[in-house]
C-alpha cells in the first residue's frame, strides 16, 4: 500500500476508533468501509483502494481497545475527532416521499388487483400507496381489473363490486376511473395485429419445453424467420379457433442473447377457449399480463407505476415494447416484500377453497386477512392507511407482527370508543342494598373524555340481582363491584339463588374488583372472538347502554370490539377487535 492524504488518514482513524467503541472492541472493517463511504460520497470511487488501509486501522483501533480499554478509545475521539462521539439522530421523514418527476395535477396511477376475490391485507398497500401519492400530487388513481385470465386466476363475478367497496373505504375516496380488461379486448387484439405486421412480434409454435431449450442457449427459433403475411395467417387461425389451446403464442421480438433470460422473445399473448365469466366465449386469444398492462399504461395515461420488486422483470420486458412504439415507460418505483406474522400462508384461491368446503363461514370469517373481515372486526380505515404508509416503500423484505397494525388501531377507536360492560357467562347473585343510601351508580362513557357524557345504572330497590363473571364467582373474603362497593357473596352449592350483600361503598385495602351489570341493564348478547386460531362464540351479557349497529366500543376486560345487529333469537352480536 502506498500513503494516504493526511486528511484521508484521519478519517478512517476516526471512523475505526468510533467503530470499535460502539461495538465493545470488536469493530468490524465491513463496518466501518460502509460508514466511510456512505457518508464520503467523494471516497467511493476509491472504495478498492481504501479497503486496505481501513482494515490496518480497524485492526489498530481493536488492538489499542484490547490493551488499553475503551476508555482509553473514547479519550482518543475526545482529543482527535470529538464528533464522532456526538450520537447521529436520522430525521424520520413523515409520510411518503414525492413522486419523481412529477408535475402536480398531472400524475397519474393505477392500481390493478385480478378480481378473483375481494381485497386482502396484502393487497391494501397497492391501493394506499396509490392512493396517497395521487393525493400528494393533486393527481388521479385508477382501479384497472386485470382479468384476462379465465383458468388460472379466474375472475369472480361478485369480486367487482367487492373490490370497489374495498378500495372506497381503505382510500377515503372512490377511484378515479374503472377499468376491466376483459372490456377492453379489442383493444388489445388490435395492438397485437399492429405489432405482428410492424415485425415487433412473431406467431411461436414451439412447445414450451422447446423454446425453454431456445432460451437457454440464446437460439433464435425457427418460427422467428416467418415473414409478416405468414405471421398475419397464423394470427388469424388463433383467434378463429384452428389453432387449439398451447398451439401457439405471440411473442414480442427482442434479442435472444439478451442477459437476462426472461427478456428473450418474451410471450405476449396466448390461445385461451375457456368461457370467460364477464364476456363468455367472444374471445380465443388473450394478451398475458404483461402485454395487457403495458398497452393499457400506456392509453390511461399512466405516469408512475408503483409495484413490488418482484415484477422487475415486467418493466424491463415492457420497457422493450414501449421503445418498439416510440412511447415513453412511466417513472417505476418498487416496494420489498411485507409478511405479517399472523396471515403469512394465506391465498386468495387457497382461502376460496376453504370458504367453499366450510372451513371459514365466508370472505368476512374474522380469521381471514381480506379486508371485509378486518372491517367486520373494527379496524380503522385511516389506521391501516397510516401502517403502510410507515412501512414506505423500502425495497427491504421485512416481517412485521400484526400487533404493530393493532396498536395504531387503537389508537385510532379508542378516543371515540364507549366503555361498556359485558358479562362473559354470568353467574346471578341476590344483593341486599338495604344499607346503601344510592339510586344508582354513574360511570363515564369515556374516562378520559368527561365531555362524553355519563352512564346511569339506577338501583331502586332495597334488592336487586347483579350477575357476575363466573370465573371471578368467590366466597374468598368480599370482592369489590367496579365503580360501586365492596360486597361478600355467600355462595350457594349448586351456584343457583347465590345471595350477597354491600360490606361498604368505600374501597378497603387490596379488595379484588370485578365487573358486574345489575340485572335490570343487562340483555343477552354473544361476543365472536379467536382463541388459540379457533372461533369462540362467548355468550353472556351486555349493558343496555347500547350502540348503533357498526359501533366500536371498549368491553370491560375484554378489550375493543364493535357491535353487529341481531340473530334470529333478537341476540345482540359482537366480533372482538385484535384477536
Amino acid at each position: 500500500m502506498g500513503e494516504l492524504e493526511p486528511e484521508v488518514a484521519a478519517l478512517l482513524r476516526k471512523y475505526a476508533l468510533q467503530n470499535a467503541l460502539e461495538y465493545d472492541g470488536q469493530g468490524q472493517v465491513g463496518s466501518v468501509m460502509g460508514r466511510v463511504m456512505g457518508e464520503n460520497a467523494d471516497l467511493r470511487s476509491r472504495a478498492k483502494e481504501l479497503t486496505g488501509f481501513i482494515a490496518a486501522q480497524v485492526n489498530e483501533a481493536n488492538t489499542l481497545a484490547a490493551e488499553k480499554g475503551l476508555e482509553h478509545i473514547r479519550k482518543l475521539l475526545e482529543s482527535e475527532s470529538p464528533d464522532a462521539l456526538e450520537k447521529k439522530v436520522k430525521e424520520r421523514r413523515e409520510g411518503l416521499p414525492p413522486l419523481p418527476n412529477a408535475e402536480d395535477g398531472e400524475v397519474v396511477l393505477r392500481f390493478a388487483p385480478n378480481p378473483n376475490g375481494p381485497l386482502s391485507l396484502g393487497h391494501a398497500r397497492g391501493v394506499v400507496i396509490n392512493t396517497e401519492l395521487a393525493n400528494m400530487h393533486d393527481g388521479q388513481v385508477i382501479l384497472r381489473f386485470d382479468d384476462t385470465d379465465a383458468v388460472v386466476k379466474r375472475p369472480d363475478p361478485q369480486a367487482y363490486a367487492l373490490i370497489e367497496d374495498d378500495f372506497t373505504w381503505l382510500a377515503g375516496r372512490e377511484p378515479d376511473r374503472i377499468i376491466r380488461a376483459s372490456e377492453r379486448m379489442d383493444v388489445y387484439l388490435e395492438y397485437a395485429a399492429k405489432t405482428l405486421s410492424e415485425s415487433h412480434a412473431y406467431v411461436c409454435e414451439c412447445s414450451a419445453e422447446a423454446f425453454k431449450e431456445f432460451r437457454t442457449t440464446k437460439t433464435a427459433c425457427p418460427c422467428r424467420d416467418r415473414t409478416t403475411e405468414e405471421n398475419m395467417k397464423l394470427w388469424e387461425q388463433m383467434n378463429d379457433g384452428t389453432i387449439l389451446p398451447g398451439g401457439a403464442v405471440v411473442r414480442i421480438r427482442t434479442d435472444m442473447t439478451l442477459k437476462n433470460p426472461a427478456l428473450r422473445d418474451w410471450p405476449a399473448l396466448r390461445i385461451q377457449h375457456a368461457d370467460h365469466p364477464m364476456v363468455g366465449e367472444r374471445y380465443k386469444v388473450w394478451p398475458l399480463l404483461d402485454f395487457q398492462s403495458a398497452i393499457e399504461d400506456h392509453l390511461q395515461g399512466v405516469t408512475h407505476i408503483v409495484r413490488g420488486k418482484d415484477l422487475m422483470d415486467s418493466t424491463r420486458k415492457q420497457t422493450l415494447l414501449y421503445e418498439k412504439f416510440g412511447w415513453t415507460y412511466p417513472e417505476t418505483l418498487y416496494w420489498g416484500r411485507v409478511k405479517v406474522h399472523e396471515f403469512g400462508g394465506f391465498s386468495t384461491s387457497q382461502m376460496k377453497s376453504d370458504i367453499a368446503e366450510g372451513t371459514y363461514s365466508g370472505w368476512d370469517d374474522p380469521r381471514l386477512p381480506t379486508l371485509r373481515a378486518m372491517r367486520r372486526r373494527g379496524y380503522d380505515a385511516g389506521a391501516m392507511r397510516k401502517f403502510w404508509v410507515d412501512l414506505g416503500l423500502n425495497q427491504k423484505d421485512i416481517s412485521v407482527p400484526l400487533s404493530t397494525l393493532n396498536s395504531l388501531n387503537a389508537k385510532a377507536v379508542d378516543a371515540d370508543a364507549p366503555r361498556l360492560s359485558f358479562v362473559r357467562e354470568p353467574q346471578a347473585v341476590v344483593l341486599n342494598l338495604s344499607n346503601v343510601e344510592l339510586d344508582g351508580v354513574k360511570l363515564p362513557v369515556h374516562p378520559e373524555h368527561p365531555d362524553k357524557g355519563t352512564r346511569q345504572w339506577p338501583l331502586l330497590s332495597d334488592s336487586i340481582t347483579v350477575n357476575i363473571p363466573s370465573e371471578d364467582f368467590t366466597t374468598d373474603g368480599p370482592i369489590r363491584l367496579k365503580d360501586f362497593a365492596d360486597v361478600q357473596i355467600h355462595r350457594e352449592t349448586d351456584l343457583i339463588d347465590s345471595k350477597g350483600e354491600v360490606i361498604r361503598i368505600e374501597r378497603v385495602g387490596n379488595t379484588p374488583i370485578i365487573h358486574w351489570l345489575p340485572e335490570n341493564m343487562a340483555t343477552p348478547a354473544t361476543l365472536m372472538l379467536e382463541e388459540e386460531g379457533e372461533l369462540v362464540v362467548a355468550s353472556g351479557l351486555l349493558e343496555t347502554n347500547s350502540y348503533p349497529e357498526g359501533t366500536v366500543v371498549q368491553l370491560e376486560r375484554m378489550g375493543f370490539a364493535i357491535l353487529e345487529g341481531l340473530d334470529q333469537n333478537g341476540v345482540r352480536t359482537m366480533v372482538r377487535l385484535h384477536g
